[in-house]
């Protein structure tokens, strides 16, 4: 707007209808005057009070590490591991008899070869398959060819043969990995369609696995189904909610986390739920500035896809106390006005061409914004008398010309 006010100042002052000009400085003016109101009516959860900011959130990684490996592969929950991150999340679907195992789409295509190996069943549901079908895929291939986040040429040769060897993985062995890290871990759990041998019983064949393989303690159980009877045959299981509620509700089905979009929640609702401890994890949150700002509202925990970036970050990457902010905007709004102020000064004097210095002549004169004068008697008349009958050719003819002082 500053900048702006050079051209404007300079037509402004050139108008000859005073209509016109109210018209460009009052629409100038108004969006500058909002333009000065409008960090009172900005908000962000990085300006707080001196010594009030939480702990960084814990990084659960979403499927793993998918920036460094296929999704929902063993290898890609050892580099969350090894990225630092503190959590694993994953899917879950059963096999067609009984194994539960890690799929995240509803059919096979996009993460394994199945066009290549069952050229035939692309189209079904993963629950459709039995386990010996699901091991003669390749789930790593894909993540090589599609390169989903742009990362692979940072891998080494060594994780790039590793990464093309990866299979479908089961529960038990997602299960292994968290266990033998001490790392907590959240899944979404699929019910398989109608007609599968367990779609009744997927929940409790689920839970057995879990309590076969890692502490329960460990485990964010997020399924809502059955919830009662998980929490009466399993009391250590930490009940996660990905539904928003009353904190009366809450409690009562003894939810002790939620598993919410980032885009759903405030620092208000938070802090709300915190005061009776309930947990917050917030997902996907994958980009720093994103973190910084789940770090300043207080969450718990982010579920992300890029925990080798985030663990890299020790601090938020603005924050700032109110009176810093105020400072700031107020600093801001008043050089501006400063400049714009002074720029109208100086087309307005060189307009009305007085000097800059004692002695100097008019600066409009000779200068860049010297304007065209029509006052007659500036004007040099040329007369011409016309003759009555054309010359002949060659003759010369004079011209009288009338000076008028």
């Amino acid at each position: 707007m500053a900048i702006l006010s050079w051209p404007i100042a300079l037509h402004f002052f050139r108008m000859n209808k005073k209509v016109r000009q109210v018209a460009v400085l009052g629409l100038y003016l108004s969006v500058l005057f909002c333009l000065y109101l409008v960090p009172l009516g900005m908000y962000s959860p990085c300006i707080k009070e001196a010594g009030t900011l939480g702990p960084a959130p814990k990084l659960i990684g979403h499927r793993g590490a998918p920036m460094l490996a296929p999704e929902n592969t063993v290898m890609s929950f050892e580099k969350a591991v090894e990225a630092g991150g503190e959590g694993l999340e994953t899917d879950v679907t059963i096999s067609y008899d009984g194994v539960p195992f890690l799929m995240h789409d509803s059919t096979l295509r996009r993460t394994t070869d199945v066009a290549e190996v069952f050229p035939n069943r692309t189209h079904l549901d993963p629950s459709m398959f039995t386990w010996a079908e699901l091991q003669q895929l390749n789930a790593g291939h894909w993540f090589l060819s599609k390169d989903p986040f742009g990362t692979v040429w940072s891998l080494s040769e060594v994780d790039r043969s590793q990464a093309q060897n990866q299979s479908v993985p089961s529960l038990a062995q997602f299960l292994e990995v968290a266990a033998r890290s001490g790392r907590l871990v959240i899944f979404d759990l699929r019910r398989p369609p109608h007609g599968h041998p367990y779609s009744d019983s997927y929940i409790s064949t689920t839970l057995q696995v879990v309590q076969a393989h890692i502490n329960s303690s460990q485990v964010l159980w997020l399924p809502s189904e059955d919830r009662e009877l998980v929490q009466a045959l399993d009391p250590e299981l930490q009940q996660t909610s990905g539904e928003k509620a009353s904190i009366q509700e809450l409690t009562d089905g003894h939810i002790t986390r939620l598993n919410l979009d980032y885009s759903t929640m405030s620092q208000q609702q938070i802090s709300k739920y915190q005061s009776v401890n309930i947990s917050t994890n917030l997902y996907v949150i994958s980009q720093p500035w994103l973190y910084t700002l789940a770090w300043c509202a207080g969450a718990q925990s982010v579920t992300t896809n890029s925990v080798n970036v985030l663990s890299n970050i020790n601090k938020p990457l603005f924050l700032m106390t109110p009176e810093e902010y105020s400072l700031m905007w107020i600093l801001t709004d008043a050089v501006s006005a400063f400049l714009i102020i002074a720029i109208f000064i100086f087309h307005w004097w060189r307009e009305r061409g007085l000097p800059f210095w004692s002695g100097s002549r008019q600066a409009h004169e000779n200068g860049p914004y010297s304007k065209f004068r029509t006052d007659s008697s500036e004007v040099v008349c040329v007369h011409w008398s016309p003759l009555r009958s054309d010359p002949p050719a060659g003759a010369l003819v004079s011209l009288p010309l009338v000076f008028n002082p």
